[in-house]
């Protein structure tokens, strides 16, 4: 009983090391998870400490962590940004590792990597703008390390206004719907600001109606509403909502007046052409139906190394042919990738630009010495 007993104390010895080891990984994997975090507020010593880190993994050749921001788990951004990692932790320097973090939300995730909890954040062109003005969840925010500047734009939404077929002939552009009933998409969604930000541009009352995106079919029909904002990914892809509100009731795509035109133009809002085939099972009417994109991507802070947003864009100009493979998604930017970043800029010329991005672009013939180059 006394052999058993002593060999059994042998045995222990290995296996509780083995389970401190485990214990002190789980640890580290909690403080590098930004998900975990109980909302206190981070220290000056605290942050500190972090930039002390950041470079002595630098100077001693540890791998430096970048973590990528994004929407939730099962959104469309998430599932880019997977894709899109997996190329940089092939193809970056090997003192490089980039991980992908989900956050409940957009606002979320930029304002994690504000305030350094991540390196690289989900975003969109018309969202960068909010938080600039300070409006909206911006309100009262300081960011604890720095603001996000333009770094990367990876895709388009753009988006439109539709009309039933019944009142078609009352309502043939936008002007005619200035101050009337409209379904803007979801509040506070970033369709819902672009769709803000067009009437704003050209001069019309916003007259916002929420309804349920599920019932904006018969909204329409019962005058609850007269028009309604819709979208599509990338020129193909419409949201389910719409899919189901499409076999419900006749619609009809509205067109910008030439007036209109230039008044985007001249806010430095572009329109893209859609095919409606392509997104649509009825006819709207329209040879091609005309939406204003919000480009969405990826940005940093000033403060991330020019030459990793440099190698970024580089890799996945590289690599526009796989990934479109991966994802059709990606086809706008891969047509023009050059023209995409450019356009996210011109959409929030007021926003500096990163000091990789502006690199890149003035080898490529893209840059625009009226924008500013991030500090």
């Amino acid at each position: 009983m006394h052999t058993w007993s002593r060999r059994t104390a042998w045995l222990s010895i290995p296996l509780v090391t083995f389970a401190l080891l485990l214990a002190a990984c789980d640890a580290a994997d909690i403080a590098d998870d930004p998900q975990t975090d109980d909302g206190a507020e981070d220290t000056a010593a605290e942050d500190t400490a972090a930039e002390d880190t950041a470079a002595e993994e630098a100077a001693t050749g540890e791998r430096i962590s970048m973590r990528w921001a994004t929407s939730d788990v099962g959104s469309y951004g998430y599932a880019v940004a997977s894709f899109m990692v997996d190329f940089l932790n092939r193809e970056l320097p090997g003192d490089y590792v980039v991980t992908v973090h989900p956050y409940p939300s957009t606002t979320a995730a930029k304002k994690a990597a504000m305030d350094g909890e991540a390196e690289i954040s989900y975003t969109a062109d018309v969202g960068m703008v909010e938080f600039v003005n300070r409006s909206g969840p911006y309100e009262g925010f300081e960011p604890e390390v720095g603001d996000l500047v333009h770094t990367f734009y990876a895709y388009p939404m753009e988006t439109f206004l539709l009309t039933t077929e019944d009142l078609a002939d009352e309502y043939t552009s936008y002007a005619d719907f200035d101050g009337e009933p409209v379904y803007f998409t979801p509040a506070g969604f970033m369709n819902w600001l672009n769709l803000h930000r067009i009437f704003d541009a050209l001069g019309y009352e916003n007259n916002h109606v929420e309804v349920d995106s599920s019932a904006v079919a018969d909204s329409m029909q019962g005058g609850t509403i007269v028009g309604a904002g819709s979208y599509t990914t990338a020129g193909t892809s419409l949201p389910t909502w719409w899919r189901e509100a499409e076999l419900r009731v006749d619609l009809r795509a509205i067109e910008f007046t030439d007036d209109e035109l230039a008044a985007l133009d001249a806010a430095g809002l572009s329109v893209s052409e859609i095919d409606p085939s392509a997104a649509f099972s009825q006819d709207l009417g329209v040879d091609m139906i005309q939406g204003v994109p919000i480009l969405f991507g990826y940005n940093v802070r000033a403060d991330i190394d020019e030459a990793f947003v440099y190698d970024m864009l580089t890799i996945f100009e590289d690599n526009m042919e796989s990934l479109v493979t991966l994802d059709g998604g990606f086809g706008p930017l891969a047509d023009d990738f050059v023209g995409t970043q450019v356009g996210g800029i011109r959409a929030a010329p007021d926003i500096p630009v990163h000091p990789g991005l502006a690199r890149f672009l003035e080898e490529r013939g893209g840059w625009d010495d009226a924008w500013t180059i991030a500090d």
